[in-house]
């Protein structure tokens, strides 16, 4: 349950961030941002170079990957992560729900089901090259058992 999670996770923070790069276009944008045409530009006003870098390479897409990975590295150590990033991320799923109701938020939604139930039952995998219970204390390789 942890490692789909995780995979979901990864999986909608890439395509996030590589949709709006090119199905959305923002790409196009990046003359603008790396001459430095957003230092002076107006939040509020919110020009299309800066809305295309808000809604792609300074989007959540970045940060989700990151958790996403995260989630994976624990999972694959044998280590069960911790239920904030579980409640974090159902809060957030839950507001972007109430404010963007035709996105794709379903997604995160049953990543964070998933992970509170793989928490829940703090089950990972055990750690790749495990060769029984002594080999793990709490999450962690013990370098003298092998």
């Amino acid at each position: 349950m942890i490692k789909w999670a995780g995979w979901l996770i990864t999986f909608f923070g890439t395509a996030h961030t590589l949709g709006a790069l090119t199905v959305m276009k923002a790409a196009g944008h990046a003359g603008t941002w790396f001459s430095g045409g957003l230092w002076r530009d107006d939040l509020a006003a919110m020009s299309p170079a800066n809305s295309a870098f808000w809604l792609s390479a300074a989007s959540f897409g970045v940060p989700l990957v990151l958790v996403g990975l995260t989630v994976l590295w624990l999972e694959r150590r044998g280590i069960t992560p911790p239920v904030f990033l579980a409640w974090a991320l159902g809060i957030w799923t839950l507001l972007i729900a109430a404010v963007l109701l035709f996105t794709p938020w379903p997604i995160l939604l049953v990543a964070t089901a998933l992970l509170f139930a793989g928490i829940r039952r703090g089950e990972p995998a055990p750690p790749r090259g495990a060769t029984g219970p002594d080999h793990v204390v709490r999450g962690i390789s013990r370098p003298d058992a092998a």
